[in-house]
């Protein structure tokens, strides 16, 4: 008899447990949020602002000041990049996104891979870390600027991509076209670095923030990897051409065995929305990011020098969407 009764009460918490859950579920609104590779920094800034997000709505379970009135569950699958997460809040499946600065301003205003698919609807929130573009090259390539490049294997990036963009870019500043490479590849940004440590390819192109787990594995694997200098009038023309643009240097000992600065150009990570996208939803978004400010800069090491009044502004071409406005005049930083 105590066996049943045992059995009986292991069922009953089960079934209420499953209906508890399923209420949740059902009172929750769920939305996405496209990121990048699952090694790259765009993957940890989406789980990041998750995680803000859902330590917002504990607090508001717990009757704390600071918490979200509303429960609201977020994801953040690894995708195909900037474009891509562009591409897909267009669509209506993407409610926000990670995106490099200049394929923000390209895709409102309608240039470059955007011409004759200008999405003027896309809004900005805020904008994260710096993103230096990177080539990577192992060390038997002998590769030390971008001319070297001349007659190698190399990976292009993922179409859809920001680091195929951004690739495409430089190609076309520099003169040169695929036929320049012995072959290109269209490896993701979780692909790449294994292609180069295997010996398949001797160089990528990479927009990340650093210190970046997959770029110290390209240096310490039997590729001996390191990021070449990307300097010259080409790449001056290319900052000087756009705001979204400017120089950055990835110090030395940034990586193992890394003896020199690697001085190149580069871009801001954003986070974008549409503005079909509730207010209430960016709002609170925003909130959940600033009001755990000092947590959010913990959650990866290109995160530590980010400042609020810098992440209102920098890199922002979209304009600023009304949910994110509210958020900051109400604290003061607009």
């Amino acid at each position: 008899m105590k066996k049943i009764i045992t059995s009986l009460s292991s069922a009953l918490l089960i079934l209420v447990a499953s209906l508890s859950l399923t209420n949740v579920a059902k009172s929750a609104e769920f939305f996405t949020i496209g990121t990048g590779g699952p090694t790259g920094v765009y993957f940890q800034t989406g789980n990041a602002i998750c995680k803000m997000l859902h330590k917002s709505a504990i607090s508001a379970e717990h009757g704390r000041k600071k918490g979200t009135a509303k429960a609201y569950r977020c994801t953040a699958p690894s995708t195909g990049g900037s474009n891509y997460n562009i591409g897909q809040i267009a669509a209506g499946e993407f409610q926000f996104g990670v995106a490099q600065s200049d394929w923000q301003y390209h895709a409102v205003n309608g240039s470059s891979k955007w011409e004759g698919k200008q999405y003027s609807d896309l809004r900005a929130v805020f904008s994260v870390h710096n993103e230096p573009f990177q080539i990577w090259a192992r060390k038997k390539a002998k590769v030390k600027n971008f001319s070297d490049l001349e007659g190698k294997v190399v990976n292009i990036g993922n179409p859809g991509s920001g680091q195929r963009g951004t690739m495409e870019e430089l190609m076309k500043a520099m003169g040169v076209d695929n036929s320049f490479f012995k072959s290109t590849t269209e490896l993701t940004s979780s692909e790449q670095v294994k292609a180069l440590c295997d010996g398949k390819i001797d160089a990528f192109g990479y927009s990340v923030g650093f210190p970046n787990g997959a770029m110290e594995q390209a240096a310490t694997c039997a590729a001996k990897a390191s990021p070449i200098n990307l300097t010259g009038p080409e790449v001056q023309g290319l900052i000087d051409g756009a705001d979204y643009y400017a120089q950055a240097v990835i110090p030395k000992g940034t990586y193992t065995k890394q003896k020199k600065d690697a001085t190149t150009f580069g871009v801001k990570a954003t986070v974008v929305t549409s503005a079909d996208v509730s207010e209430e939803l960016v709002y609170l978004v925003v909130k959940a990011v600033m009001e755990n400010f000092d947590d959010f800069k913990k959650q990866h090491p290109a995160f530590g020098f980010l400042e609020k009044k810098n992440m209102i502004k920098d890199g922002l071409s979209a304009p600023l969407h009304p949910g994110a406005i509210k958020y900051y005049k109400e604290a003061g930083l607009m």
